[in-house]
């Protein structure tokens, strides 16, 4: 297969969320129920689409311990606990997050000191336990809205169809 990923980032912010979930549902229907081929499939559409800074996911691999999955960007955490910084807090909250400026954030975790905002979408398995976080971080301030995490919360929306992963928090 010759995909090529597409670079959306001149177009409004509707119509890229469109093409690049055209783009993954193709994508990832040619990988079954493997988890990790779609993390790492919808970090690299994602971020190659919008050239953000860091765009990867945090796996559940305990009951309150995230660890870092595929991703692309700079280096990562390596684990986050369950309530600490963004990631944290979806996790522990199972919510979305959107945080206009990390620099306003009681407790964020700074893995790149060039992260002015930030946004992670829980993601959820077929019975509707944890199994990751979505975290993508921006350079700019005020990057991620409402817009933004509607359409995270529909692409991750797939695990939910059709993930098998046993190990759930």
């Amino acid at each position: 297969m010759a995909e090529t990923t597409l670079d959306v980032r001149g177009l409004p912010k509707a119509e890229a969320w469109a093409q690049l979930e055209a783009q993954l549902a193709s994508l990832l229907g040619g990988v079954g129920d493997d988890d990790i081929a779609a993390m790492a499939t919808i970090s690299c559409v994602v971020h190659q689409g919008f050239g953000h800074l860091w765009t990867g996911f945090y796996r559940v691999v305990e009951p309150a311990l995230l660890r870092v999955g595929p991703y692309q960007g700079t280096l990562g955490c390596l684990e986050i606990a369950f309530g600490r910084g963004v990631c944290g807090m979806a996790a522990a909250e199972r919510r979305t997050v959107v945080v206009e400026d990390v620099e306003a954030f009681p407790g964020h975790i700074a893995c790149d000191g060039r992260s002015r905002s930030e946004i992670v979408v829980p993601v959820l398995g077929r019975d509707g336990a944890l199994v990751a976080v979505l975290d993508i971080d921006a350079a700019e301030r005020g990057a991620f809205d409402d817009e933004d995490a509607r359409a995270l919360e529909r692409i991750v929306g797939w695990f939910a169809r059709t993930s098998v992963v046993d190990k759930r928090a």
